[in-house]
């Protein structure tokens, strides 16, 4: 069983930036690739980035890439999703989530998830 908790939404302006953080407990935490989704009201839940188990490879969505970095710490079982240059339309409850496949877009492959933090740009 591995437990994820988001922090570090918040509101800024557009152009600004925020860092998500995503603390996971279990045993076999380090074990998991971890993804970061978000979901806009109305909106399906899309997938944002991704990262491997070693931290190694990563992976984003075309919308994120070159604004948004992934990384992890498994010392602290620790991942972070630096978030710049925020635009309005990034605006969504952010979920990371947990799966044994890595970079994968479909919410579905992850197993574990957290609770969400609101992440609100204004413009």
């Amino acid at each position: 069983q591995v437990q994820l908790v988001e922090s570090g939404g918040g509101l800024v302006q557009a152009g600004g930036s925020l860092r998500l953080s995503c603390a996971a407990v279990g045993r076999t935490a380090s074990s998991y690739a971890v993804g970061w989704f978000r979901q806009a009201p109305g909106m399906e839940r899309e997938f944002v980035a991704g990262v491997h188990w070693t931290g190694g490879p990563t992976a984003y969505a075309n919308s994120v890439k070159g604004r948004f970095t992934i990384s992890r710490d498994n010392g602290k079982n620790t991942v972070y999703l630096q978030m710049n240059s925020l635009k309005p339309e990034d605006t969504a409850v952010y979920y990371c989530a947990a799966s044994l496949l890595f970079g994968v877009s479909d919410s579905n492959k992850y197993k574990f998830w957290g609770q969400g933090t609101q992440v609100t740009v204004s413009s």
